[in-house]
C-alpha cells in the first residue's frame, strides 16, 4: 500500500479501514501465539476483539485444525474464513495496515528479522512446552488454570476434571516438538544460552531489531509470555539468568505508545555484536534439526535423528518445519545481490548459514 508521505510508521496504522471495523480472533492467556498476534495488533493500533472458547460458536466458522490463535476474515467471495498461522497473518496485516510496520524496510534486515521469528515459534516453543509439561510444578498449575480461560463458573470437581482431561491431551504432544528424556537437557541448555545473549542485547538495544519491534520481537516475546511469566520453573531459570528480558516481556505487552521511525532499525551491513550472539545460539541448535527433519521428511523416516550441540537428538518428523525451511531457502534465494552479500556477512560463522 502507498506510504504515508509525511511519515509512514507514524500514520495512523487503520487508515485505510474505517475505525469501526474490527478484526475477530479466538485465543487465550496461555497461547503464545495469541500473545504474539495480540502484541503485534496493539502496537500496530489495528481494532480487535478477542473471544474466549469461540470454537463451539455456531456463527463463527471453524478451521481445519484448531489452532490458537484463529482469524475470521473475509475470503475471496467476502465469507468470513478461519485463518490460522501467525507469520502469514502478520505478513497479510502488513500489506492491508499502512504505518508502524513489522517488516523492515531494508530487505536484508527483513531476512533476519524472518529468520529469528521462526527460531521463536518453532524453536523457543520447544522449550515452552517441554518446561510446561515436563515439571510437575509446572503440569499442575496448567492444568488449574488454564481450563478456566475458555470456561465460565464450574465447579472444583468439574475444573479438576477439565484440567486432567487438558493435561493428558498435551502431555503426549512432548514428542511433536521434540522433548523428551533424551533431548530435555539440549532444550534447557539452549533456553538457557539465549536467555543470556539476549541480556547482553538488551543491554545495548531496546529490541532485537533495534530501537523498535520487528516480527522477530513477537515471535520471541510469544513464547517469553509464558517461559518468563507463567510456568514457575522456567520462571526461576528466567528471573535468575536475565531480569532485563523479563522486564522486556512485560513491555512488549503493549507498545501503542512506542513512535518508530525508520531510522530505528539495526543496519544489517553492521550487525552488533550482542545480536551476533543471539544468531550464534539459533545456528547452534535450530540448523541441525530443521536439516534432519527436512530429510527425514524426504526419505519417509519415522524418526529425526541428529546431534545437536554435542548431544543426541530424537523426535518424530514434523511437517510443518520442512514447510518452514522451504520458505525460508525461497526468502533468501529470492534476495539481490546486495542484500544477499548483507545476509552473508551477517550469518558467517553463526552456523545459521548452514541453512542456505
Amino acid at each position: 500500500m502507498p506510504a504515508d508521505a509525511a511519515n509512514p510508521d507514524t500514520a495512523n496504522s487503520d487508515a485505510d479501514r474505517s475505525s469501526a471495523e474490527r478484526l475477530s480472533l479466538t485465543g487465550a492467556p496461555g497461547s503464545p501465539y495469541t500473545r504474539k498476534m495480540l502484541a503485534v495488533l496493539r502496537y500496530r493500533r489495528i481494532p480487535y476483539n478477542l473471544i474466549l472458547g469461540a470454537f463451539g460458536r455456531a456463527d463463527l466458522p471453524r478451521p481445519k485444525v484448531q489452532l490458537l490463535p484463529t482469524f475470521y476474515l473475509p475470503g475471496e467471495g467476502g465469507q468470513l474464513e478461519a485463518v490460522t498461522d501467525s507469520t502469514p497473518l502478520i505478513r497479510r496485516f502488513e500489506r492491508e495496515y499502512t504505518g508502524r510496520h513489522v517488516a523492515p524496510s531494508d530487505p536484508a534486515l527483513a531476512f533476519l528479522d524472518a529468520l529469528i521469528e521462526d527460531y521463536g515459534d518453532e524453536w523457543l516453543t520447544k522449550a515452552m512446552f517441554h518446561y510446561r509439561w515436563a515439571y510437575q510444578a509446572d503440569i499442575a498449575k496448567a492444568a488449574a488454570v488454564l481450563p478456566n480461560w475458555a470456561r465460565g463458573p464450574a465447579t472444583d470437581e468439574d475444573l479438576a476434571k477439565a484440567g486432567e482431561m487438558f493435561a493428558g491431551r498435551q502431555i503426549p504432544r512432548l514428542r511433536y516438538v521434540g522433548s523428551n528424556a533424551v533431548t530435555g537437557p539440549v532444550i534447557e541448555a539452549s533456553y538457557e544460552r539465549f536467555l543470556d545473549a539476549f541480556e547482553e542485547h538488551l543491554r545495548h538495544h531496546r529490541f532485537l531489531m533495534g530501537g523498535r519491534p520487528g516480527s522477530a520481537d513477537f515471535g520471541v516475546f510469544g513464547q517469553l509470555t509464558q517461559l518468563a511469566h507463567f510456568d514457575p520453573t522456567s520462571m526461576a531459570v528466567t528471573l535468575e539468568r536475565a531480569p532485563r528480558v523479563m522486564a522486556w516481556t512485560m513491555t512488549v505487552e503493549d507498545l501503542s505508545g512506542l513512535e518508530p521511525a525508520d531510522e530505528d532499525w539495526l543496519d544489517p551491513a553492521a550487525v552488533p555484536p550482542s545480536l551476533t550472539g543471539v544468531l550464534k545460539e539459533i545456528g547452534r541448535v535450530y540448523p541441525p534439526v530443521l536439516l534432519a527433519n527436512a530429510a527425514a521428511l524426504q526419505s519417509g523416516a519415522e524418526m529425526v535423528e541428529t546431534t545437536v550441540d554435542g548431544q543426541p537428538w530424537t523426535q518424530q518428523p514434523f511437517a510443518y518445519q520442512g514447510k518452514c525451511l522451504a520458505w525460508l531457502r525461497r526468502d533468501y534465494a529470492a534476495l539481490d545481490g546486495a542484500a544477499k552479500a548483507k545476509v552473508d556477512r551477517a550469518l558467517a560463522g553463526t552456523g545459521c548459514e548452514a541453512l542456505f
